[in-house]
């Protein structure tokens, strides 16, 4: 599955709604054009977008193709972003990620009233000052101004 493609393809309002009408029922494209009031053409390039991104599977009946979703490239879109939704953030030291100098020089020379500040640089424990952390020697983010 090419995951952004199935996510522009669904990007589309339009195809959104024929995503939807085709998982409760089977339909051609005549009667997804009549329900969704658009032309045959129309919805026929909906469908190849869909088709492209692995979305659709197609079954001819008589002279007609009914569309249906695949629903396992679905599920594994769905297996995707919950797979991101549930990362862990780490905290950052500015040393550890790579932070420029210029980076460090500004967390670090600043007064740090501002508590965004602190955080960006160092975390939100840090920021807060809580949970026992060693602040390093030379930062002065915690003295008071």
């Amino acid at each position: 599955m090419d995951r952004m493609l199935v996510l522009k393809a669904i990007s589309d309002e339009t195809r959104m709604k024929i995503m939807s009408l085709l998982l409760h029922h089977n339909y051609c494209v005549r009667a997804l054009a009549r329900k969704l009031n658009l032309s045959e053409g129309a919805v026929s390039q909906h469908l190849k977008v869909l088709r492209d991104a692995g979305l659709l599977t197609g079954e001819k009946k008589g002279y007609f193709m009914h569309y249906d979703v695949n629903r396992e490239v679905l599920h594994a879109l769905a297996a995707d972003i919950e797979t991101l939704a549930s990362m862990e953030r780490e905290l950052c030291t500015p040393e550890e990620s790579g932070c420029h100098s210029s980076e460090q020089e500004y967390c670090h020379t600043q007064k740090h009233g501002n508590e965004e500040v602190r955080e960006s640089c160092h975390g939100a424990d840090f920021a807060k000052g809580g949970n026992g952390h060693e602040h390093p020697g030379h930062c002065h983010c915690h003295k008071s101004e």
